[in-house]
Formats: structure tokens, sequence, C-alpha cells
């Protein structure tokens, strides 16, 4: 079972939502009063999973901090010290200001014979089986500095398996930013439930594997929470296709883009919508003074870009497309089309730079998504990118409610966000996937998917979760990480597509 840093999300977690911090603590609130405590259960659980990473030899390490995360590592350090662990316990608070619940944590450690260090020799420190991190938990809002940030590189240098009780200090639970610094974990247990910062941005880096500890908690959706994406979402979409059918049965689509120099991002897309099934596959160039075929994939047929731009089928607008007037021309018509449409590169940008493009966009009957990378969708939000990729998930939600269109934003754990609000991270795929031309696979699998009936708000998502586990599947060939290419991934979605759709099950629909 891989962690979340390469592709699958492990079979411990109890729930597929992901919680606000707000969100988890209301969760707390309301079950405040269950015995034995929320602190007493995470501590626990906790250390069951210690007990299950640490090494044979050395002591087990517990840097605990000055709240409840610090109460927490109390917790686990009396249960690992009960089990016959040798544990070193490092305090960095001041027992006076400690919550009531931590500095009961820590009484107890202290009654069952344990002590504390304030500072550590790390230079003559003996074998260590295992570091634990309870310094700071979800509350942190602040870049960790001074004292606090060495102690944090310090611990990244042990040469030891490294646990992080509900996330990985330094990290900010809300976003997945590290905030000046943060822990290096081998694996993360979270409590209650999984929370947005240890599935997206720096999150991947840092949590290792991530690991849910319910508490006894039962799944809630708590306001504003999103999910994982999960193939459950789509799996009605999955239908063996019928034996009486025909290539018109799967639909058209169309990939408007390939200007001078950019030609072989629209046939990408292009390869890729066929891939995934659609009937038929045109591809509508900018650039007319190239062969009218692609080479390689004869299927595929090839026009002009002012000839497909209005077609009655499912549009993927931006792979290649430049900027040249020929290229506004296209993507004007498509946007006043009712064809529905997916809008990225190039697209995206044009959009941003013409707010009559973007009040057609947000105006248009027909559906469109959105499949911007984290520069495009600081261009369509007027932001910096910085403060995009600051906090993914409020990026997502702010362009589908701008554009009123499915939106998505690309990179580590992808968010994808519906007009209504709800938003998914996904989390399959790897860094190989960090090339040249995926975008343009991504695209053509959207836009093959809608030409199949898929509705474009479920074919984002859809698309975006066979995408990256099509990568995942190479790695696991030994295909990638490194030198990935854009193309295998769109063979790979093909096998797995289908291989999804057999294991569903399911009989074609009447």
């Amino acid at each position: 079972m891989r962690s979340l840093e390469g592709a699958r999300i492990p079979e411990l977690l109890s729930t597929r939502l992901i919680h606000t911090v707000s969100g988890i603590r209301w969760l707390e609130d309301r079950h405040r009063d269950v015995s034995p405590g929320l602190m007493a259960r995470a501590g626990a659980a906790a250390a069951d999973r210690a007990q299950q990473l640490a090494r044979a030899n050395g002591c087990v390490l517990v840097a605990c901090g000055p709240g409840n995360n610090g109460g927490d590592g109390f917790v686990v350090a009396r249960l690992l010290r009960q089990s016959g662990l040798e544990v070193l316990v490092l305090f960095t608070g001041g027992e006076a200001a400690l919550p009531d619940d931590a500095a009961a944590a820590l009484g107890a450690w202290r009654a069952a014979g344990g002590d504390t260090v304030g500072e550590l020799d790390f230079s003559s420190l003996g074998a260590v089986s295992l570091v634990v991190d309870g310094l700071f938990g979800i509350g942190l809002q602040r870049p960790l500095e001074g004292r606090h940030a060495a102690m944090v590189e310090r611990l990244n240098a042990v040469d030891a398996p490294r646990l992080a009780l509900d996330i990985p200090s330094g990290l900010d639970a809300r976003t997945g930013r590290v905030l000046g610094c943060a822990f290096r974990a081998t694996e993360t247990v979270s409590f209650i439930g999984l929370k947005p910062g240890l599935l997206t941005a720096d999150g991947p880096d840092y949590c290792g594997q991530v690991v849910v500890a319910d508490l006894g908690i039962p799944p809630t959706a708590t306001s504003g929470c999103g999910q994982v994406l999960d193939r459950a979402m789509f799996r009605g979409y999955l239908q063996p296709r019928r034996a009486n059918s025909h290539k018109g049965s799967y639909g058209d689509a169309v990939i408007i883009g390939g200007a001078r120099g950019m030609i072989g991002a629209a046939l990408l897309a292009g390869r890729a919508a066929m891939h995934v099934g659609a009937g038929r596959v045109f591809v509508g160039l900018v650039d007319t003074s190239v062969p009218a075929i692609d080479p390689v994939h004869p299927e595929l047929m090839v026009r002009s870009a002012a000839s497909l731009a209005q077609a009655p089928a499912a549009l993927a607008v931006g792979p290649g497309l430049g900027r040249s007037a020929e290229a506004i021309g296209a993507l004007r018509q498509a946007l006043q089309g009712k064809s529905p449409l997916v809008l990225d590169a190039d697209a995206l940008n044009l959009i941003a730079e013409d707010e009559q493009l973007a009040e057609i966009l947000r105006t248009r009957e027909s559906p469109a998504v959105l499949t911007p990378h984290p520069a495009e969708a600081a261009r369509l939000l007027g932001l910096a990118t910085e403060e995009v990729q600051a906090d993914r998930v409020a990026a997502a939600v702010a362009l589908a409610d701008r554009y009123q269109c499915p939106a998505l934003v690309k990179g580590a754990g992808s968010v994808v966000a519906q007009i209504d609000g709800r938003w998914t991270i996904n989390t399959t795929g790897h860094p190989g996937m960090a090339s040249a031309g995926m975008g343009d696979a991504l695209s053509g699998i959207v836009t093959g998917l809608i030409a199949q009936g898929w509705a474009a708000q479920d074919a984002l998502p859809a698309a975006v979760h066979l995408h990256g586990a099509a990568a995942d599947l190479l790695a696991d060939d030994g295909v990638g990480p490194v030198g990935l290419r854009a193309s295998e991934t769109i063979v790979a979605a093909r096998k797995l597509l289908n291989a999804w759709i057999l294991a569903s099950g399911e009989h074609p629909q009447q």
C-alpha cells in the first residue's frame, strides 16, 4: 500500500472527509466529554503507530511543545515507556503555561517515573529508534523561528523513522504551506480526520504516509469540509459498452489549439481523448501550414481551428493555442457556442486578459471547466502565483465562483472545486508528472469523457484522478517517475479505465 507521497490513500484511513481546522475544533468541542478523553485516545492511537514504526534498538525521542500537541506527546511517551521501550522526552514549553489537559498528561508521565529535558545535545545522542513530533499541531499559524526552528532541523537530521502527531510541526494544516521550516515525517497520524494541509501543496513532501485515528468520532461532515477524490464518486459512469453500438454512440471530441511550434500539444490532447474512448476526435489547428494528419495516430481528423470552433461536440480550447488573432477568434467562437468546453493553457490566459471573454464564459448556458496550473489560476484571479499556492483550496473555490464553472488547480494534491463550493483533493499521481505535455494529456482526457456523455462537473475530477492513477500504474511497472512522458500516461489511462469498467461489475444501462 503506497503512501500519499506516491499514489494511494492507505487502507487505515477511516474517512474520505477533509475537515477545515474550524471543523476539527467543532468536532472536538462536540465530543469533548467522551471517556476516556480525546487526548488519551489520541495518545493511545499514536503510541500504537509508534510501536510499529520504532526500530529494535535505541530510545524513542519524543519532542513535546507548549500546547495540546505536546500533551499528546506526553501520553505517547508514557504508554511507550509502559510497554518497555526506552523513552527520552524533550519538552520545549513552560509547565505553568500548559493547557489543562496537556498539564495533566505531563503529570501522568512524571507520575509513571518519566522525566523531561529542556535541552538536548544532538551530537552526543545515542541510537534513536524513533522520533515523535509533538511540538506544534493544527493551531500553528506563524513561521517557526529561533529555537524551535533549529530544533525541527535537528530532529529532521536524526537517523530514525519519524512520526508526526496530527500534522508535522511547521506545516499549515489549512493550506499545506511550510511555515518557515517543518518536520519531515515518515508517517503522520492525523487525529479525528484529514486536514487539507496533509494532502496538498507541501503536505505530501512532509507528511509521509498519512493514517487517520478517528478517536471514536464517527465520520461527520462539517461546515466547509471537502473530500478525497475517489473512484466511487464517478463509479456510475463506468459502464461496459453495449455490443450494439458504433462510433457515433461515444461522441465527438474536438481539440482547438496547435499554433506554430506548439502543434504537438493539440495532437497530444487529441490522442488522449481518443485513448479514453471518444468515438471520433478532431483537432483544429491554428497553424494550418502543416500537413493535415497525425502521422502517429492517423485516426485523428485534422482541420483548421476556425472550422471546428463551434462544432457540436465536446471542445477543448487551449493546448498550444497561442495568442494570435486567429487564436482569440477561435476562443471567442467556442465561448459563444453551445458545446461543453474544457479551457486550458492560453485559452485561460486570454480570458484572464479580456474581461469581455470572461463575461461570456460566466454567462454562457452550456457547461465549461477550467484546468489551470497555479500561475494560470493566479492570472484568472488577479493574484500572484504565491498567493494561489498559499491556499490552493481557497483559490480553486474562488475560481469556480468567479467564472461559474468547475475549476481545477493543478499541482501536488490537485484541487477540484464545483460551483456550489464543494471541493475535492486528488491523491493519485507523483512528481514524475512534472513534465511537458501532462496538462495537454489531461485536457484531452476530460474532453474524451465529456464526449461520451459524462457531465462536465464529473468528468473533470474523474480525469484528474485517472490521469494521476495512470502515472502511478506506470511507476509500479518501473516507468518513471524520472523521465515519465505525457504520451505514456495516455496509454496507461486507457488500460486503467478499461480495468475500472471491468471491475465495476455493472451491466450496460438499459
